[in-house]
């Protein structure tokens, strides 16, 4: 098996990728598989990339599926065993267990993030993000999801590979969070062939057309919380996608 190692500079967060990974692998092949980690270095399978196909977008869609419907113990949980730091990116966020996912995501995943883009300058109307925060937690009941899925949670198209063996997904932020969130991040930066893995998520969730509306509907709502990671480490013009983000959460709350 050819193998590809990376080495990231943040604390444990080759650790952390790898509980991710041999967690969510736990509930599909899909998942890269981990090779070996320590502190320093992650090792998994190397994927030999060809093109993206409809075919294997649709069982892209099915795979991830299946890994929500493995579940997790509750909102915001960490990977099983592991108990150290979850990274997004290269940048370090909160996995406290919360019985209420709107409760989670506002307090460990949007704010966090949209307070620390406004400290360094990247947001200019933190107030409309913290309405919007605001409006999902007196939505929480209705927004919420009837147990927690077990997310990728870092799920843009760049960590979504079209291997020579079918799909592989990559590099996790990992934890008990609601399906919409994975299925928007694929959205927010266009993953290949996009219908088409919403046709394989909708086949193996059994999903209905009014399901589906459903989650397309609230995706700018579950846009949040990339977008204000982004807004930290990539400038300004994410901080006003965020805002407008919140004011179309606004709109639909």
């Amino acid at each position: 098996m050819n193998v590809f190692e990376k080495r990231p500079l943040e604390p444990q967060s080759a650790l952390a990728e790898a509980a991710g990974l041999r967690w969510l692998r736990q509930a599909s092949s899909a998942v890269v598989q981990v090779i070996d980690a320590d502190s320093r270095r992650i090792c998994t399978e190397a994927v030999t990339l060809v093109a993206p196909s409809a075919d294997a977008a649709f069982r892209a869609g099915v795979e991830l599926a299946r890994i929500h419907a493995a579940s997790a113990p509750s909102f915001g949980s960490p990977p099983q065993g592991w108990e150290g730091p979850n990274y997004i990116g290269t940048q370090r966020q909160e996995c406290r267990p919360s019985e209420h996912w709107a409760e989670f995501y506002v307090e460990q995943r949007v704010l966090p993030f949209a307070r620390e883009a406004d400290r360094v300058g990247n947001l200019s109307r933190l107030g409309v993000v913290e309405r919007a925060c605001e409006a999902i937690l007196g939505n929480s009941q209705a927004l919420s999801w009837p147990s927690p899925a077990r997310i990728h949670g870092d799920l843009w198209a760049g960590n979504l590979l079209f291997g020579a063996e079918g799909p592989r997904f990559i590099d996790p932020a990992a934890h008990g969070g609601h399906p919409y969130t994975d299925l928007a991040m694929l959205e927010l930066f266009g993953a290949p062939h996009l219908r088409s893995i919403w046709e394989g998520y909708a086949h193996q969730a059994g999903w209905d057309s009014d399901r589906v509306s459903e989650a397309r509907a609230l995706i700018p709502l579950h846009q949040l919380h990339p977008v204000a990671v982004h807004a930290v480490t990539h400038g300004p013009s994410y901080g006003s996608h965020l805002e407008e983000l919140a004011r179309t959460t606004l709109r639909m709350l």
